[in-house]
């Protein structure tokens, strides 16, 4: 048998580009808008994103770095995640680009916005799926030695929830027919959610 390709991240990956991100993929993500203090609108994609709890929901993103949303998010407590999607990628990508604080993502992207119910940051009128959230925790990520990173994790509570009629098919929501872009590692892969991908396994009882 081959012998597995061994590092130590603490040591280097000694590869082209860090699998770290790759290997735990594809990755859903955290397409999130928010709103500052002084009223100016942030809207950032995080590829470190997940659901972590059902009761209540709640969804977290992580900030490498103290970036704009971390900072609107410790100003208001909320923010809204929005559903990127294949269609919804390539604006997603524009709003990327590391702009000066207050500069609007949105308009750079000539994406819409859409108001929230219960909380102030907008939604993208665009994407099928919004939720808006109520920031429960900030957590400033450390390692097992106790030494903290320049990362927070941001958790939020889902408060309300938005989805697009057509993708709700029986009361059930169809994952495989929206089209959800993932984030699949490496400088620019990205994956389709697709029917064909579908696997159903049952649970044992």
């Amino acid at each position: 048998m081959e012998q597995h390709y061994f590092y130590e991240p603490a040591q280097g990956h000694g590869l082209k580009h860090d699998p770290f991100n790759a290997i735990v993929g594809p990755r859903p993500i955290g397409w999130v808008s928010t709103r500052g203090a002084d009223g100016s609108v942030n809207l950032a994609p995080y590829s470190f994103f997940n659901a972590f709890c059902y009761h209540p929901p709640i969804i977290g993103f992580s900030s490498v770095g103290a970036k704009d949303s971390l900072r609107n998010v410790r100003e208001t407590g909320e923010f809204v995640w929005n559903l990127v999607t294949r269609q919804l990628g390539a604006a997603m990508n524009e709003t990327s680009a590391n702009l000066p604080y207050g500069e609007d993502e949105f308009n750079r992207a000539g994406l819409e916005t859409a108001q929230s119910c219960l909380v102030k940051p907008p939604r993208v009128a665009a994407s099928p799926v919004n939720f808006e959230c109520k920031v429960a925790d900030i957590v400033q990520l450390k390692g097992y030695k106790g030494d903290p990173a320049q990362v927070w994790l941001v958790l939020g509570e889902v408060v309300g929830v938005h989805i697009a009629p057509e993708l709700l098919k029986d009361g059930v929501f169809d994952t495989f027919g929206a089209h959800i872009l993932l984030r699949a590692g490496g400088p620019t892969a990205y994956a389709e959610i697709l029917p064909e991908s579908r696997v159903d396994m049952k649970r044992p009882g």
